[in-house]
Formats: structure tokens, sequence, C-alpha cells
């Protein structure tokens, strides 16, 4: 997503003079163009996290709005005090994004990976967190951030292109509601890609209720998502994401709070690292049953006899 996020940056900062990127001495070979384009506008803070945010909290007070990019867990673990003091509480246009996001940085190891970025976040005074799962979801997420004018986090992986199946909502993306629905799905970030790949080759396919969810916090239950689960009574929530502060925990409470019937409630999220082993975000995704595979067995799981 790293690069369409890089043109969509490109386009809209020709036009708005008011919008400054600073980086903290990432980006090499992704945002050349935003070097370009933007001149003085886009600006390299080093390697210093931390005065990035408050600098851009400055620029911000006095009419900018800033982007404030870099790899995840160095934007979000290394600057929380700053984004929370400097940024929420003062309610201002600071947009932080984090590239990689979940284990995106694989073999890097736990300090590379971002699994509890939604949950220190999302929590945050006038925070809004976007997590798109799609190429198609970036672009929807970037104009309502610009158009809040609020602090907002954005969190990059690798998208694939949204399946056709799939209709854009104001939540992300859903399919159309099944005749015969025996399960509801509602996932966050790229992760997605692995369901979509799960349902393809599954016979319950046609039985399955899909629901992509793209920003935290969570506080509304969709209409057609309180008819889905209203319908096929079981729930599976997926996310690259602790389940502590995550989209399971928060979708839990609505179905409590809206007094939902459910009979089964599945919530696969990212385990962190129960082996103390270190491996690619395929081998994360594995050993957290996020794979296409213990996905499919997840769904066949629900359509099994007692």
């Amino acid at each position: 997503m790293r690069k369409e996020f890089s043109t969509y940056i490109e386009k809209i900062a020709t036009q708005q003079q008011d919008i400054v990127f600073i980086t903290g001495d990432l980006g090499y070979n992704a945002l050349e163009n935003l070097a370009d384009a933007m001149g003085n506008r886009f600006i390299n803070a080093g390697v210093a996290e931390q005065n990035m945010i408050g600098v851009a909290a400055g620029m911000a007070y006095k009419g900018y709005k800033v982007i404030c990019y870099s790899i995840a867990p160095f934007v979000v673990y290394r600057c929380l005090e700053q984004v929370r003091n400097d940024v929420c509480f003062h309610n201002l246009p600071v947009y932080i994004v984090g590239n990689g996001g979940g284990y995106g940085y694989g073999i890097m190891g736990s300090s590379h990976h971002c699994i509890e970025d939604i949950a220190c976040f999302s929590g945050l005074p006038n925070m809004k967190c976007y997590v798109p799962a799609f190429v198609e979801d970036l672009d929807a997420c970037l104009t309502d951030m610009f158009d809040r004018k609020k602090p907002a986090y954005l969190r990059l992986g690798l998208g694939k292109n949204r399946p056709d199946f799939l209709l854009p909502t104001p939540f992300g993306a859903a399919s159309k509601l099944s005749a015969h629905s025996g399960l509801t799905i509602v996932a966050q970030s790229p992760v997605a890609n692995n369901i979509v790949a799960a349902l393809a080759g599954n016979s319950n396919q046609h039985c399955v209720d899909l629901f992509i969810i793209d920003h935290m916090p969570f506080t509304t239950l969709p209409d057609t998502l309180a008819q889905s689960i209203q319908n096929s009574s079981n729930v599976l929530v997926i996310e690259e994401h602790i389940a502590t502060g995550g989209l399971g925990q928060a979708l839990s409470t609505l179905i409590h709070t809206t007094s939902l019937p459910v009979h089964r409630y599945v919530h696969l999220f990212a385990a962190g690292y129960p082996d103390g082993l270190y491996g690619s975000q395929s081998f994360h995704q594995q050993v957290s049953r996020l794979d296409e595979n213990s996905i499919s067995q997840t769904i066949n799981s629900f359509f099994q006899p007692l």
C-alpha cells in the first residue's frame, strides 16, 4: 500500500499547500516523489521519532496538517506519550502513518512488529485509527482522515486488490447477505486477503457473510452486520492484532450491549510469540492460525455437526 499512499499524498499535497510531510529517516525508494513535489514541506526529522511528533504538533497548532511517517512500531511505541499529550489532548491534525503493521516486518523480530498499536491508540482522546485491508480502501481512509482534521493513525500493510464480491461500505467493505447464512466473519487489516483465499476454495463459502472493518474505535454496529449476526448466530473475528483492545473485543461488547443472540463466537488474533521463535509474516500468521489453511479449517468447524 505504500506506493498507493505516496501517490495519494503527492496529489493532495500539490493541491493543498498547508500539508507537511515528516519522515523519521525512512521511506527510501518509496517517497522520493513526495520530496520532489513538496520541496521544503518534506522534512526528514532523522531517527528522532519523539521529537518528530512534537515538531508536528507545533506545526499543526499553527495551522498545518502534518503527516508523520515511519515503521509502525517506531512511530507508535516510542511516541505514545507525545501523541497523547501533544497531539490528542489538543485535538490537532497530526496524521501518524505506520508502515508494516502486524507482523509485516517478519524476521526482523518483535522490535519491528506492531501487534498492539490499535489498543495503544484507539483509546486516546480524539484519535481515529484507519486500518485498510485492500488497496481500494486506502483512498477512502485517507479522504476521511483529511476531511476530519483531527488526530489520526493510518496502519499500512501489504494490501491486495479488493475482490469483486466485496462492496465498499461506510465502515470498510462487505459481501451481500447470504440467503443461507450460517456464519458471519468480521475482519480487519490485510489479513483479510487470507480470508478471501480461504473462502475461494471452501464449499461453505455461499453460507458466509464477510465484513471488513477499516477503522477503530468501532463503536456502532452497522445494521447489515447486526442482521447477519441475527441470521447466522455464529461469529468469527479475524485480526492481526492482539486480543486485548482490538476488533474482537470491540465487537463482543457491541453484541452484548445490543443483546444479539450468538450461538458460537470464535476470535483469531495475533498470538504473539508462544514458542519464542521469530520468522516471516507468513510464519507468525500460521502460529496464530491466521493463515489460509487454518482459517479454512475454522470456517468448516462452524458447519460440522456437534
